[in-house]
C-alpha cells in the first residue's frame, strides 16, 4: 500500500524525501517503479511452478505433505508450511476423501480352520513376510460389475501380484497369487492373509499355497480392520483412479488399471507410512 502512495506522490517530492519519510529504502522505490520483480517474488514464481507440476503429475491427489515430500526429492528447499501457504493461494487441494467406518458383524461367526497369525499386526522387519490379498469391485458400462484381485507385499506395500476378471471365482485370485509366486524366488514359509471369501476358502486355493509352503492366515468374519492394509490399498485405487473414470468395457477398464498399479502406484506413488517413499524404492532395498 506505501509503494501504491508513492506511485502518487513522485512527482510531488523527491526520492529521497518520500523514502526517509516512509521508512523504505529508495533501491526499493526505484525498483517498484522500473516494475522490475524481486528476488523473493522470482523464488516464489519458481516454487509455485514446481508446486504446480508436481500436484498435476500426481493427477491431483497429492496433498501438501505429499507436495513438499516430492520437492524434497527433486532438491528444492522448503518448508511445509510454505508449500501449504503457496497451494492454499493457487487454490489447489488433493482429492476429498471419504472416512471409511469399517465394523464387524455382531453376527454369529462360522468357525474357520485358519488362524488369524497377523492379529492387526502389520509391522514387518522386511519383505517377503507376510502377503495381504483380497477381491474388489470395478464397474465398466458395457459389461456391469468386473473384479479386480490383489497381493500386497505388506513391508513395502507394492502390489506384488493382480489378476483382473469378468467373473468373481477360484481362478481370479488363484491367477493373482501365481503372478505373486512367480515374482519372487523363494516362497517357502511366506505368511498369506486374507478374508474368508468362499474364493479365498476353497480346496483348489488351499492345495496351490501348499505347494508353494505359503502359510495360511484369515481375518475374522466380517472385521475388514483384520486386512486394513489391503483394505487401504483399494480404498486409494478407487478414489484415485477408478471413481475419476467411466470405463466402457472390460479391455479399457484393463488398460487403466495396469496403468495405475504399475505405472503409478508401485513405481511413483509416495506413501505417507513408508516415509514419503515408493514401494518399489522400499522393495528393492530390503
Amino acid at each position: 500500500s506505501r509503494l501504491k502512495l508513492i506511485e502518487k506522490q513522485v512527482k510531488r517530492y523527491p526520492i529521497q524525501v518520500l523514502s526517509r519519510t516512509l521508512g523504505i529504502a529508495r533501491s526499493r522505490i526505484y525498483r517498484h517503479l522500473d516494475g522490475e520483480v524481486s528476488n523473493r517474488k522470482k523464488e516464489s514464481d519458481r516454487l509455485e511452478q514446481a508446486i504446480r507440476q508436481v500436484y498435476l503429475e500426481s493427477n491431483k491427489i497429492y496433498g501438501a505433505p505429499k507436495v513438499y515430500a516430492a520437492l524434497i526429492r527433486q532438491g528444492i528447499k522448503t518448508s511445509l508450511k510454505r508449500v501449504q501457504r503457496h497451494m492454499k493461494a493457487m487454490g489447489i487441494r488433493s482429492i476429498i476423501r471419504k472416512q471409511y467406518r469399517p465394523c464387524c458383524s455382531k453376527q454369529a461367526k462360522p468357525v474357520c480352520h485358519h488362524p488369524n497369525i497377523l492379529k492387526q499386526d502389520f509391522n514387518t522387519p522386511t519383505v517377503n513376510q507376510v502377503w495381504c490379498a483380497d477381491i474388489t469391485y470395478i464397474y465398466t458400462l458395457q459389461e456391469g460389475w468386473t473384479y479386480l484381485a490383489s497381493v500386497l507385499e505388506l513391508h513395502s506395500r507394492k502390489v506384488i501380484g493382480w489378476s483382473y476378471s469378468r467373473v468373481m471365482n477360484t481362478a481370479l485370485v488363484l491367477k493373482a497369487i501365481k503372478n505373486a509366486c512367480n515374482a519372487v524366488r523363494n516362497t517357502l514359509g511366506i505368511v498369506l492373509h486374507t478374508d474368508q471369501g468362499s474364493q479365498y476358502m476353497s480346496t483348489e486355493f488351499e492345495r496351490y499355497l501348499q505347494t508353494r509352503g505359503l502359510v495360511h492366515s484369515a481375518s475374522r468374519k466380517g472385521c475388514p480392520y483384520d486386512n486394513a492394509c489391503m483394505e487401504s490399498f483399494h480404498a486409494s485405487l478407487k478414489k484415485e483412479e477408478v471413481y475419476m473414470k467411466q470405463y466402457r468395457n472390460y479391455e479399457e477398464a484393463q488398460l487403466h488399471l495396469f496403468k495405475y498399479i504399475e505405472g503409478w502406484y508401485n513405481t511413483r506413488r509416495l506413501h505417507s507410512s513408508l516415509g514419503y517413499q515408493t514401494p518399489d524404492d522400499v522393495y528393492q532395498n530390503g
